[in-house]
């Protein structure tokens, strides 16, 4: 379908005058669009949803539409500026839903693009990183009294660590491109810490760590920045947002942004957890959300940046091992350069915990 036939679709007035691909997703194909109107100028953003990922759009949409919306009015309540600017906004389809379907099929929802905004992919200073973790705590501490039903669970098992391990371990035992022998080293580095796998569940089983509403994608690509001021504006790509555990997201945020090497670093002297990052992320996180964390949760940050770092290098590990189906790769053993980088995140954690618990 043409992109010029999706106002027809959306409740967008005008006619388009430009397009373009946007962002830098994998996922779902996205592009900015402007119409011109009577009224002048707007831009959208549209977005195919991908339904091989995403099994069940209708109850994805629902959850979008729910959390956007109980967002704003939070946003509204507290009397902020630009609110508009602060929060997704979805353009409703004609027909009054949240999605509209062309004629080839396929899925659309569109959102009211965000003037003045940047996005960066990695925090370049400790005011950055606090900027964003507060944006992240804050994102949490708005969804606390979201009204049932529980949110639909968008991909299942997202962040379930042991179910990432049976997925790793079946991965082993195939050995489908005889890549085993070649990563022995991150191997033993997952069977050294199998027992980390539950260290979240385990709190949550015991009452101490409640289900809430969470991001769970926590990296600085998806929150908008102001350009002009710096401060963290608005979350996006609300797609995993879903039933999870708060520390699901501060570790994402720690494996993500707590060391300034890129994810597929060479040289892993360089992969290095930062104290200053670290400590930003932690207080930044703890200004917006300490007041509704439990005492076990906020005893936790550390380890829940090793559990989401872990998880994730198992993830790449598994994905190089298998054949590198899930996650792009550049060439040849990308995927075994993260899952190192990841695990070296880990290890850097682990020898500086002390530090970093005293920083907290």
């Amino acid at each position: 379908m043409a992109l010029s036939q999706l106002a027809s679709l959306f409740e967008i007035d005008g006619e388009l005058v430009a397009a373009e691909p946007h962002g830098t997703g994998h996922i779902n194909d996205t592009y900015l669009a402007e119409y011109q109107s009577a009224k002048g100028r707007s831009r959208v953003l549209h977005q195919r949803i991908n339904t091989v990922v995403f099994t069940d759009p209708a109850g994805l949409m629902d959850n979008i539409e729910r959390v956007s919306r109980h967002v704003e009015a939070s946003w509204r309540k507290g009397g902020a500026d630009d609110v508009e600017r602060r929060c997704l906004r979805l353009v409703p389809a004609r027909d009054g839903g949240s999605m509209a379907e062309d004629d080839d099929g396929a899925l659309w929802r569109s959102f009211w693009f965000i003037d003045g905004t940047v996005t960066h992919a990695a925090a370049t200073s400790p005011a950055m990183a606090a900027s964003a973790a507060a944006a992240f705590g804050r994102f949490q501490a708005q969804l606390v009294d979201l009204p049932g039903p529980r949110l639909v669970e968008s991909i299942p098992h997202f962040h379930d660590t042991p179910h990432r391990l049976a997925a790793f371990d079946e991965a082993v035992a195939a050995d489908a491109c005889g890549r085993v022998a070649g990563a022995a080293e991150a191997i033993d580095f997952v069977e050294a810490r199998r027992s980390l796998a539950r260290v979240l569940l385990d709190l949550h089983d015991a009452g101490e760590a409640p289900e809430r509403v969470t991001h769970n994608d926590t990296k600085l690509s998806n929150l908008l920045f102001d350009a002009a001021t710096g401060e963290a504006l608005c979350v996006v790509d609300l797609e995993t947002t879903m039933p999870g555990l708060s520390l699901y997201d501060f570790g994402d945020l720690v494996r993500s942004a707590s060391a300034r090497a890129p994810e597929d670093e060479g040289d892993l002297a360089r992969v290095v957890v930062d104290p200053e990052l670290f400590e930003a992320l932690a207080r930044g996180y703890l200004s917006e959300a300490g007041h509704f964390l439990t005492r076990a949760e906020r005893a936790h940050l550390v380890e829940a940046g090793q559990l989401i770092t872990f998880e994730t290098g198992m993830r790449f590990l598994a994905d190089h091992l298998a054949g590198d189906h899930y996650f792009k790769v550049h060439h040849e053993g990308h995927n075994l350069e993260r899952a190192r980088v990841q695990f070296a995140v880990v290890a850097s954690l682990e020898a500086q915990r002390a530090e970093l618990l005293a920083r907290i």
